[in-house]
């Protein structure tokens, strides 16, 4: 039986959208449905809050860089009875080229949208985005709205009546309450297996949904997936035996690219540094992910077996790739945000510094260059507050543009079989 589902989107980021995905996953769930999640773009985080609001695995659904047949693809893996998909940034927000926004993804799977409006500095021209929505894409099924951060009931009666009457399905109303917020930091929330409260917040949020939204209505409003019967391109494995980096440390690895490489023959060993634990003995290849090696860079750098049989794996030739934070580690040191310099695993002539920061971020077009794990073009995203101190020598990785075509700087470096680059690779082109 084809899932059904729905996609929870905003006009603006800020607007409350992974409290009421989180809050609506736990509350479904506790009904007894197979409630599943994804979310759109390129988000490490939120995921593993999904996960743990519904208690199965969510995915990335990334309509700049995946394909249709991809998205579709993934979407109907992940199963049970009921999707629901989290928007990134605004619904209409895409990226320079003016593809892959929230929008684009919910046509994509044939979904409708929620749109939670943030109403704590409006009252009647709460309506406005939704109306604007209907215009701007009248391809689109809007299922209806969540009224968030009212003030007083007749705060929510006021922004609510102008819907009404417009025909817009007005699902509920949450009033503002200081405790359905979760903890940040510079990449977004603080992650989910840092929050030791985290299913007392689950469990308040949902309690606060059931109470404030008409459930049985969202559920009459989900649609069913489109479903795709057509190939799509995965990305190669970068070894058969790929000892993977999985802590607070280094918890941005694509759930989409180690489920297929497991699909296409490869084991995937996962291991701890921030246990002091290293790769896998017969590994052939080790995968640092991004993540937040600056907030543990005193204990990586303490952290004698890993760093001994990650350079170890390097002395008997296998493959090494790290990616933005585990291109970080790969490095020669990491300065964090106190000044202090800590040495990692200088397998790369590379120092970089948290202490001098400045944002990168945007989608890139890469075109590996010889030696690079991969052989054929690839699409992938930058975000991070990092800078280099030094870094080069060695040949690159990456020829590189961003989301226009434009060209940037050549990404990453490669030493033989170690490489890496700031880059997150999400899909081949």
């Amino acid at each position: 039986m084809t899932a059904r589902g729905f996609v929870i989107a905003a006009p603006t980021s800020g607007a409350g959208k992974t409290t009421v995905t989180l809050g609506l996953l736990r509350a479904l769930k506790r009904r007894g449905i197979d409630v599943r999640a994804a979310k759109s773009g390129p988000d490490y985080i939120d995921p593993a809050f999904h996960a743990a609001a519904c208690g199965a695995p969510s995915v990335n659904l990334d309509a700049w860089a995946m394909s249709p047949a991809a998205l579709r693809a993934r979407a109907a893996a992940q199963g049970g009875e009921l999707l629901v998909v989290e928007g990134a940034m605004g619904v209409l927000d895409a990226g320079r080229d003016g593809r892959g926004s929230v929008a684009d993804l919910a046509a994509t799977l044939g979904l409708p949208i929620v749109l939670v409006l943030d109403i704590a500095k409006s009252g009647q021209s709460a309506l406005l985005p939704a109306i604007g929505l209907q215009a701007l894409r009248p391809d689109l099924p809007l299922a209806g709205v969540i009224l968030n951060r009212a003030g007083t009931l007749r705060h929510a009666e006021m922004a609510a009546r102008p819907l009404m009457d417009a025909d817009t399905n007005v699902l509920g109303c949450l009033q503002r309450d200081s405790g359905l917020t979760l903890p940040e930091r510079h990449l977004g929330l603080v992650q989910a297996t840092e929050i030791d409260a985290l299913d007392a917040f689950l469990e308040a949020t949902a309690d606060r949904i059931e109470l404030a939204v008409d459930l049985d209505a969202l559920l009459a409003a989900a649609r069913p997936l489109t479903v795709e019967t057509g190939p799509h391109m995965h990305l190669p494995p970068i070894g058969q035996r790929i000892a993977v980096a999985r802590d607070p440390a280094f918890a941005f690895a694509y759930p989409h690219l180690l489920n297929e490489w497991n699909a296409q023959g490869a084991q995937v060993l996962p291991f701890s540094p921030l246990d002091n634990k290293g790769p896998d003995q017969f590994a052939d290849a080790v995968y640092l992910p991004g993540g937040y090696p600056e907030l543990f860079a005193g204990q990586l750098a303490n952290a004698q077996k890993f760093l001994g049989l990650t350079r170890r794996a390097a002395d008997r030739g296998a493959r090494i790739y790290g990616e933005c934070g585990g291109y970080m580690t790969l490095g020669e040191g990491l300065v964090d945000a106190a000044g202090h310099r800590h040495e990692m695993l200088r397998l790369l002539p590379l120092e970089t510094s948290f202490k001098a920061r400045k944002l990168t971020l945007g989608y890139r077009r890469l075109t590996p260059l010889p030696g690079a794990p991969w052989t054929t073009p690839l699409l992938a995203h930058e975000f991070h507050y990092a800078t280099i101190v030094q870094e080069g020598g060695p040949a690159r990785l990456f020829r590189a543009t961003d989301a226009t075509g434009e060209a940037v700087p050549n990404m990453g470096l490669q030493v033989g079989r170690i490489s890496g680059s700031f880059a997150h690779v999400i899909d081949p082109a």
